[in-house]
């Protein structure tokens, strides 16, 4: 991936595929040029020398390398933080579409429209009152949209017949395998035959017995 876009691209990359707060790597990076290293999660950087314009720094996770670069000294004097502006970018979502093939948990900040088997963990703020719609399928179903959250963000929850009496407002809930699609311009979960809706932490539940 490193030839094929820009330094901060890669870095955008990186702090994504690591799991690092983007504004707290970017500071890591500029405390590596100045401090000769610095630490970022999970992520260990050190500068390896200057070069007229630009830095080399060496990233290491444990005993691994995970990259060695030059870096424009331009890039470290930005204002706004280049590497959380450019985690928006098209590469970048394509990147995250193929690292959630995997079991891990996402945060919705993450969520990009096309993505598959998505589990993550949220809690419940409002559920809508159930619709009654004819299917493709040539039946009549309940449908519902639930209003969930994380620490980074919130999204739609599309619900389904017995789905909608199985979760209430203020629950915490676990989803997993479920998909990214776009309803009327607005992102939105749902979870197909093999997705799996659980109940991880009723709110409301502690509050009473509290």
């Amino acid at each position: 991936m490193r030839n094929k876009v820009s330094i901060g691209e890669y870095l955008a990359f990186l702090s994504i595929k690591y799991e690092v707060d983007p504004d707290k790597f970017f500071y890591a990076l500029i405390s590596a040029r100045e401090n000769q290293k610095s630490t970022c999660g999970n992520l260990s950087i050190k500068c390896r020398g200057k070069l007229q314009d630009k830095t080399v720094l060496l990233i290491t996770k444990g005993p691994k390398v995970v990259a060695q670069f030059p870096i424009p000294q331009g890039f470290l004097l930005e204002r706004s933080n280049p590497i959380k502006n450019l985690r928006k970018t098209n590469v970048l979502h394509r990147h995250l579409i193929k690292k959630n093939k995997g079991p891990h948990s996402l945060h919705i900040r993450d969520l990009r429209t096309g993505m598959k088997q998505v589990n993550l963990k949220a809690k419940v703020l409002e559920i809508a009152r159930p619709t009654l719609v004819f299917t493709r399928f040539g039946n009549y179903a309940s449908v519902a949209n639930a209003l969930i959250t994380d620490e980074t963000g919130t999204i739609k929850l599309c619900l389904w017949n017995e789905q909608i009496k199985s979760i209430s407002t203020g629950s915490t809930v676990k989803i997993e395998n479920a998909r990214v699609s776009t309803f009327r311009g607005e992102r939105q979960l749902r979870i197909g035959k093999n997705g799996i809706l659980s109940i991880v932490e009723d709110m409301n539940s502690i509050k009473k017995n509290a």
